[in-house]
């Protein structure tokens, strides 16, 4: 019998019932995914064990040799069977993170620090000892029964899938907390499609969150002959995002942990490494971006002042973007790491990025002059969790062999489904938009293609409704039916009101 995405999910869902009004969600899914994990990590091992023992006749010297070839090796005592053996052992906790801990230690190339940010024995989470006892004992109840042997899976994706859609849901209830480590589905999808990533290409996220925006650029490159790069700063965040490549077969994906901009990690010969492909969709409008370039205060109290000279790497020398508004300093970061012969780069940004002054006013005419940029598209709004706020995606490209830029409005109504909470870009609209953007010319009320001397005219504002017309112009009002409706509302009022006095009048009233 197979297991389906739709077992996965459930189990999933079950835990969270173990962990619903004790633990914050937020917090508790880092336990339930490194759950998942284990336990996909101890099944795996488990049959691929039994098919060595066949293959060798039992022969235990071969057996074992053969597993310490495999992509990762796993101790009985830090298998999931083992930790359900001693569901009931009063110091489970600890046993379980003992369990993490030599998984890290045995797997170290690829799985180093990814559960140093978990604590299965946190009396903050789980409180006393007999309550906490009983919420793990649940948790390793509810993943006994889920066979993710890689046999029995439906698809190889399938754990993947699995865990990307928990991360969603997870980013739903989360609400603003959760749009930090989540790009919705479809935003991803249009972003990686914008880009075209292909064969030998590096494709580079520097604030990759839980990995959602780099996993759909590599599933669009459609070949594992692409190399997978990341930085995450949140601790728990980059954990997911290790643990979330693994699961989709990318274990030769490079994920950093740190902050890109006081501490970039994409360093080739003491200089920032260089990309194919750049996908991102950076934290809105950061605050303090620019805390880790500061020195500390002087002696009068004077407060540090972030200027270009104190980034090694030159990236702001076309401008320091202001500290309460980080946006331009990732586009600058992502800019500096791009391929000067094919480099394609997309990214998320608030709206502000269009038309702010001082600046960033400044640096947005570097990089029109500089012929970097290659497309604005306006999305709807309310496509993000935990910000309602319309965005749009940037597109750059180096060598380009324009001077135009396309801009396009997808944000109007039928160009997305409306949603309960939140609206959501279907297939049929990323089709519309990556159409254009291929066709790159003016549709009525679109689309437009704006020549740099339009843009130069306009100062350098890229606000896209200086440049794509969405205005209806409403039908003309006939004021003599206007007023000859008036006059027969106000007849039929009077009407209306001299039966009700009969009424009354009837009533005693």
């Amino acid at each position: 019998m197979k297991t389906t995405k739709s077992d996965i999910e459930s189990v999933l869902w079950r835990a969270c019932d173990s962990f619903r009004g004790k633990i914050d969600s937020s917090r508790y899914k880092d336990y339930i995914l490194s759950m998942l994990f284990v336990k996909y990590l101890s099944d795996v091992c488990t049959e691929t064990k039994e098919k060595y023992k066949n293959q060798y006749a039992g022969d235990e010297q071969r057996v074992k040799r053969a597993m310490s070839r495999e992509p990762f090796v796993l101790d009985e005592d830090s298998t999931f069977d083992y930790l359900y053996t001693n569901r009931n052992d009063s110091e489970i906790g600890q046993k379980i993170n003992i369990a993490l801990n030599k998984i890290e230690d045995h797997n170290g190339g690829k799985l180093r620090n990814v559960f140093r940010a978990i604590d299965f024995n946190s009396q903050v989470d789980f409180g006393e000892k007999k309550e906490k006892n009983a919420t793990l004992k649940n948790l390793l109840d509810d993943f006994h029964t889920l066979d993710l042997s890689p046999s029995v899976l439906e698809s190889n994706d399938i754990i993947g899938d699995a865990y990307e859609y928990m991360i969603a849901n997870f980013a739903s209830d989360a609400g603003k907390k959760g749009g930090e480590f989540f790009t919705p589905s479809q935003v991803s999808k249009l972003v990686a499609t914008l880009v075209e990533p292909k064969e030998n290409d590096r494709i580079y996220d520097p604030t990759c969150g839980s990995g959602g925006l780099l996993l759909k650029a590599y599933h669009q490159a459609n070949t594992k002959k692409v190399a997978i790069y990341g930085q995450e700063k949140n601790m728990q965040t980059w954990a997911l995002c290790s643990m979330n490549m693994f699961l989709h077969g990318i274990d030769d994906a490079k994920i950093w942990q740190g902050d890109t901009l006081s501490n970039p990690q994409n360093l080739e010969d003491d200089k920032l490494m260089k990309y194919q492909v750049v996908v991102a969709n950076p934290p809105f409008s950061l605050d303090k971006w620019d805390s880790g370039f500061l020195p500390d205060a002087t002696d009068d109290n004077k407060k540090p002042k972030m200027s270009a000279d104190l980034d090694i790497y030159h990236r702001f020398d076309w401008g320091v973007p202001p500290s309460s508004k980080g946006d331009y300093a990732f586009v600058l970061h992502m800019l500096n790491s791009l391929d000067s012969d094919n480099g394609r780069m997309a990214v998320v940004l608030p709206h502000g990025v269009l038309f702010r002054g001082a600046s960033e006013g400044k640096i947005r005419k570097q990089i029109v002059e500089f012929n970097l940029l290659d497309a604005v598209i306006g999305l709807p709004a309310n496509l993000f969790y935990g910000t309602s706020i319309p965005a749009c995606v940037l597109v750059f490209k180096k060598k380009r062999n324009r001077k135009d830029v396309l801009f396009i409005d997808a944000s109007g109504d039928g160009n997305f489904e409306k949603g309960k909470n939140q609206n959501i870009l279907r297939d049929s609209d990323i089709k519309t938009i990556v159409s254009a953007y291929k066709a790159y010319e003016t549709v009525e009320k679109y689309s437009y293609v704006a020549s740099f001397d339009e843009i130069k005219e306009n100062e350098y504002n890229l606000n896209i409704p200086r440049y794509v017309d969405t205005f209806e112009e409403e039908e003309m009002i006939d004021i003599d039916d206007v007023r000859i409706n008036i006059a027969n509302i106000e007849k039929e009022l009077k009407e209306v009101q001299a039966q009700m006095d009969t009424y009354l009048k009837v009533l005693g009233l």
